[in-house]
């Protein structure tokens, strides 16, 4: 009977111990608001060397798990900052996912914010690792004339 219990108890903290390493490997709301704080902030103190910064990959003020923080111009829309170096200089309202213009709607929210505002959009993305679609949130905000945000999952 004790070993029973003693199988069940290590089975209960494995899978506890599973779902709290699977949870943190994304990054809360909380987490990302914090981070574009940190990029307006940035932003304000040193444009050039914030973008430098943002778009350092080894740089984990501006890059946690899988946040990120990206930029682009205003009113031209083409990125500045970005996780992929690949996107630097393409137009953000290009960005298209099943159909859904995401490249557009976070360029509108933005453009048309007052600034400094923090302004949202959603919509469906799968989680890194998974074929699972799940709410995906970006959070933006307009510094002259570089609009910023992160994404997280809702």
């Amino acid at each position: 009977m004790t070993r029973i219990l003693s199988a069940s108890l290590c089975v209960l903290l494995a899978l506890v111990g599973g779902a709290a390493l699977s949870a943190d490997r994304f990054a809360s709301a909380d987490d990302g608001k914090a981070m574009l704080e940190r990029a307006v902030t940035a932003l304000k103190a040193d444009p050039t060397a914030a973008l430098k910064e943002f778009n350092d990959e080894k740089n984990k003020q501006f890059r946690d798990r899988d946040l990120f923080v990206f930029c682009f111009s205003l009113p031209d829309g083409n990125f500045t900052a970005f996780q992929s170096p690949v996107m630097l200089g393409t137009d953000v309202r290009e960005l298209k996912y099943q159909d859904k213009p995401v490249g557009q709607e976070a360029y509108d929210v933005v453009a048309n914010a007052a600034e400094g505002d923090f302004v949202t959009t959603e919509y469906n993305f799968p989680k890194p690792g998974t074929k699972t679609t799940a709410t995906k949130q970006s959070l933006e905000t307009r510094i002259g004339k570089q609009a910023c945000g992160v994404t997280y999952f809702k």
